[in-house]
C-alpha cells in the first residue's frame, strides 16, 4: 500500500506514540540510513533524527525514495514532543505550527542576532497549509502559531526571553520542523508541525518535564488528525 502521509519524528519514543494512534502496522520499508514503519492507516512513521541537519537528510531519503517508486508523498508532518513557551503553551497541550522558523540561523552582532536571510541567503521560515492547520485545530483544540526549530535548546530565561522578543507569535520549540520543511520543500510537499509540550522553554528543570504525558498528548491527538489528513486535499488551499 503506497502511503499519502509521511510522520517524520526526531526518536523511536516519539514515533511509536504517534504508531499508537492507529490499529495496525503494515510492515517496514528499509532506506539508506532510515527504515520508515506503514500502518495500515496509510501513514509511513519515520524516525528521522535529532536536530535539523540529520532530520532533513532523513526526510529528504524518504522522500527521494517514494517518489522513485513512483508513489509521492502528499503531505509531510514533523512531530513530536517539545518546549512550549509559557503560559501560552501549557504542559501537556498541542500546538500546530502556522509558521515553522529557524531560530538560530544565522550571525551574532554587535548589534544583535542578525537571521541568515538578512545576511543574502536562504529562508528561515516555512507557512504549512492553511485549511489544514484550522482543520487540526477545529478537531484537536491544538493551539496555532509559531514553532521555532533550534541547534541548541533553550536552557535560560534570558534565552527564553529574547527568543520571545524576536519571534512574538512563538508557541513552542523544537530541533527538527526547519530541517523536514526543507526537505519537505524541496520536493514540493507540504508541511505541518505538530508538537506536544512536555516542558517549558527556559531554565532546565527536569523535575518539571512532563515526557510520558507529552507522549500521551501526541498519540491523542493523532487519534483526532488522522482522519483530518485523510480528507485533506492540498487543492483546497
Amino acid at each position: 500500500m503506497n502511503a499519502r502521509v509521511l510522520v517524520a519524528t526526531a526518536v523511536p519514543a516519539e514515533r511509536d506514540a504517534v504508531a499508537r494512534a492507529f490499529p495496525g502496522t503494515a510492515g517496514e520499508l528499509r532506506l539508506p540510513g532510515v527504515s520508515v514503519f506503514r500502518t495500515a492507516a496509510g501513514f509511513d512513521l519515520l524516525a528521522a533524527g535529532v536536530g535539523p541537519a540529520l532530520a532533513a537528510a532523513s526526510t529528504a531519503t524518504a522522500l527521494t525514495a517514494a517518489a522513485l517508486a513512483g508513489a509521492p508523498y502528499r503531505l509531510v508532518v514533523s512531530a513530536g514532543i517539545g518546549g512550549g513557551f509559557q503560559p501560552e503553551a501549557p504542559v501537556g497541550s498541542l500546538v500546530v505550527a502556522d509558521a515553522i522558523t529557524v531560530a538560530d540561523l544565522g550571525a551574532e552582532t554587535a548589534d544583535g542576532f542578525l537571521p541568515v536571510t538578512e545576511l543574502g541567503f536562504g529562508t528561515i521560515n516555512h507557512v504549512p497549509p492553511e485549511s489544514a492547520v484550522r482543520a487540526i485545530t477545529e478537531a484537536t483544540g491544538a493551539r496555532p502559531g509559531t514553532v521555532l526549530t533550534v541547534s541548541t535548546v533553550t536552557g535560560t530565561a534570558e534565552r527564553a526571553a529574547a527568543l520571545r522578543a524576536r519571534h512574538p507569535r512563538a508557541l513552542a520549540e523544537g530541533m527538527e520542523g526547519f530541517g523536514v520543511a526543507e526537505a519537505a520543500a524541496a520536493h514540493g510537499v507540504p508541511v505541518l508541525e505538530i508538537r506536544a509540550v512536555s516542558n517549558p522553554v527556559g531554565p532546565r528543570d527536569r523535575a518539571a518535564w512532563r515526557i510520558g504525558d507529552a507522549l500521551a498528548a501526541l498519540t491523542e491527538g493523532f487519534g483526532k488528525i488522522a482522519p483530518v489528513l485523510e480528507s485533506w486535499n492540498p487543492h483546497d488551499q
